[in-house]
């Protein structure tokens, strides 16, 4: 005898089993291709249910949406999916658990993200709140860039103390950072009140101050040898 054959008659051989086994392991199956064959049409009959639902919705011009109840997630997602074949949009709200839902909607109802978020809250959406409190936002946000401490971006009394001195320096660029923006001038400021002929009057003088000093400068020049 081969040293093979030794040893495959030294092993032990496999054990058998049994027709009771047999049928036991054969009803195990039956049992578990049942249940998945049940649950394969309760799957289905719940899309049906679903199409339905939807089908209504797009149908009655008078609905915006379509709340369903809270269910497991294998049943949101095959809501999801009827929604997007039908073209409408759809959102999960709610905590995970026994509060989780969908909530489909025509396209032109989808929610904004303010609504989306406080629904996924749990809260109730009211619209007039809302606009009160973007409202309120808004002006929170005006008064705060409004309100915020100017930095200058230079020293403006080392600028103005080498064009006209250290002390009207100082008073420069004190009077910049208290108008908050670097060339500020006062609506006060901007007006004439001097009259047509003081107007006149300033103009022709600035001219003959022009021309004497004109007159001047060209005598000190033809003196000169």
């Amino acid at each position: 005898m081969d040293i093979l054959g030794s040893i495959l008659n030294s092993m032990d051989k496999p054990p058998t089993i049994s027709d009771k086994q047999r049928a036991l392991m054969r009803k195990q199956r039956e049992a578990l291709e049942k249940r998945e064959e049940e649950e394969k049409e309760k799957l289905r009959v719940f899309r049906n249910t679903v199409e339905d639902k939807i089908a209504n919705l797009m149908k009655d011009d008078s609905l915006k949406k379509h709340e369903f109840e809270p269910m497991e997630k294998v049943f949101r997602g095959i809501i999801h999916d009827v929604a997007e074949v039908a073209g409408l949009v759809a959102f999960s709200i709610g905590m995970d658990g026994d509060d989780r839902r969908v909530i489909v909607y025509k396209i032109e109802f989808q929610p904004c993200e303010e609504e989306l978020a406080a629904l996924r809250r749990g809260e109730e959406w009211d619209p007039d709140k809302a606009k009160q409190l973007a409202l309120q936002k808004e002006q929170e946000e005006l008064e705060s860039k409004t309100t915020k401490d100017f930095v200058p971006s230079c020293d403006y009394k080392e600028k103005y103390e080498r064009l006209i001195g250290k002390e009207s320096a100082k008073d420069a660029a004190r009077s910049v950072l208290t108008n908050k923006q670097y060339g500020y001038v006062p609506n006060a400021n901007k007006k004439d009140i001097r009259s047509i002929e003081q107007t006149l009057a300033d103009l022709q003088s600035r001219k003959r101050m022009k021309l004497s000093q004109a007159n001047a400068e060209g005598g000190n020049s033809s003196s000169q040898p």
